[in-house]
């Protein structure tokens, strides 16, 4: 839909329509008066021409990304390349899990959504990580829609987001409108809102036949899947949306018959149901010295160099001994090089400026939990985090990463206690939706901004944080 203009609204008058036009209970909330559980900014987190540009390009670099990724695993697991990268990425897995992600019905299978969480820094992005099973979408749509209700046109356009989802959906099964079960779980239940307001904006569009159903609302014949509408009818899906994690699959009722369909090819499962290209390690094997070539050879060296500024020093913390002479490449503690990740303890507050959070297939591993930045940790509290990364490793691998700290910028919202706008510094993390709608194409349906203040470490949706859309800044100049 195209954005029409409205009168002159004031900044106040903008936050004010935006917290009122957003469906109530995308996201949940503590305090049942609240329709939003963070504030509100009266106009979209605004990006130079640059950003823009960059995060647009961004995309098939990830997906190019993705494909490498998997390739590297699969020649690894068949003994064509270094045995170490499929021993990290299936390490602490079930053997089904490990199956799974090696059968030859998926094996070729990258995510459908893209979504790398970037902070804004004084020298531009860096990706923190990425997350192919992400919340977000239906807040970042309706977002849109609301500002576009006073004239603002949000980055990825104001559809961009049922839009791209419903062209990777064309592109996962091969038809013009098709019909999409999006499965949400018990333990995924927080983004069941959200998703059912992209259901419901997809229909509406006329984009997708897409409804929102809980695990045992699907139902197997020997022709397909398929969902049951409230008059009783049935309709058979030609895609099931995977909104709930791997490691919690043995909990999803019904698992067993949506895998077996997949497996046939009677619906196509998006994500793919692969958790080794769910893994944060990823971005270890991508800095790994010995890989390089390997790297090089999957992606080009231009777009090696581009992801390589990108992805942050990452290594697993890996607590197996090494021979007396060598040493973890790239790591040192008091200006030395070190070769036991224990020697980490010894760092003071001033050089720790690293992460340490797990790896993948855990509830650990998503919504910020996991994470613990060093240099916020007393001497204790970083010895234990070292000591409990390095003995979870057959479990849950951990990875140590560089931290990177966000620029600081200045940021309005409306204060819904003095009814005014205010501002407070904060620092950004930016998270585009890409959505995979070719072997090495992608389009960009939308970005959301959370800017938390600048005291924060992390950047998560708190309720002193805003979270938003992004527009290209009024001040840059247009084609």
């Amino acid at each position: 839909m195209a954005c029409t203009a409205t009168s002159n609204l004031t900044a106040r008058e903008q936050a004010h329509h935006l917290y009122d036009a957003i469906p109530p209970g995308l996201f949940r909330v503590e305090n049942e008066n609240e329709r939003i559980a963070w504030r509100v900014s009266p106009e979209p987190f605004a990006l130079t021409a640059a950003q823009l540009g960059e995060i647009e390009r961004l995309g098939t670099d990830l997906l190019a990304f993705y494909r490498a990724l998997n390739g590297l695993y699969n020649r690894s697991a068949r003994g064509t390349a270094p045995a170490f990268i499929a021993e990290y990425l299936d390490r602490g897995k079930p053997e089904q899990i490990v199956k799974l992600a090696r059968q030859n019905r998926f094996k070729s299978d990258v995510p459908g959504v893209l979504r790398p969480d970037l902070i804004l820094t004084d020298d531009g992005f860096t990706a923190t990580e990425l997350d192919s099973v992400p919340g977000g979408m239906g807040f970042v749509g309706a977002t849109t829609e609301a500002y576009c209700q006073v004239g603002i046109e949000s980055a990825g356009g104001n559809d961009g987001i049922p839009k791209g989802y419903a062209s990777m959906l064309r592109y996962v099964t091969g038809v013009e409108k098709p019909t999409v079960a999006i499965v949400v779980s018990e333990e995924s239940r927080d983004y069941r809102a959200e998703m059912a307001w992209l259901a419901g904006t997809l229909r509406r569009l006329g984009l997708a036949n897409a409804w929102l159903r809980a695990p045992q609302e699907v139902f197997f014949t020997e022709d397909g899947l398929f969902i049951r509408h409230e008059d009783g009818r049935e309709e058979r899906i030609d895609a099931l949306y995977r909104n709930f994690e791997l490691f919690d699959l043995l909990n999803v009722p019904k698992q067993e018959l949506m895998l077996y369909a997949a497996r046939h090819n009677r619906v196509r499962i998006v994500p793919t149901p692969k958790a080794n290209l769910e893994e944060k390690l990823s971005f270890a094997l991508f800095h790994h010295y010995a890989l390089a070539r390997l790297w090089q050879e999957e992606l080009g060296k231009e777009r090696f160099e581009r992801l390589r500024a990108l992805f942050p020093k990452t290594w697993v913390m890996d607590p197996r001994p090494l021979p007396p002479q060598a040493v973890i490449a790239g790591l040192e503690a008091g200006g030395a090089p070190i070769s036991d990740f224990r020697k980490l303890v010894d760092l003071g507050k001033s050089e720790r400026d690293y992460v340490v959070k797990p790896s993948g297939f855990s509830e650990l591993a998503w919504g910020s939990r996991g994470v613990k930045i060093a240099n916020d940790l007393t001497k204790e509290e970083w010895t234990a985090t070292v000591d409990t990364a390095l003995a979870s490793f057959d479990k849950v691998p951990y990875i140590l990463q560089r931290f990177h700290k966000g620029k600081r910028i200045r940021q309005q919202y409306l204060d819904r206690e003095s009814d005014e706008i205010r501002t407070f510094d904060g620092r950004v993390r930016l998270c585009p939706y890409y959505f995979v709608t070719g072997e090495e194409t992608v389009v960009l349906g939308g970005i959301l901004a959370t800017i938390a203040p600048a005291d924060k470490r992390l950047i998560h949706g708190m309720t002193d944080a805003v979270m938003t859309s992004c527009v290209l800044s009024p001040d840059e100049p247009t084609d």
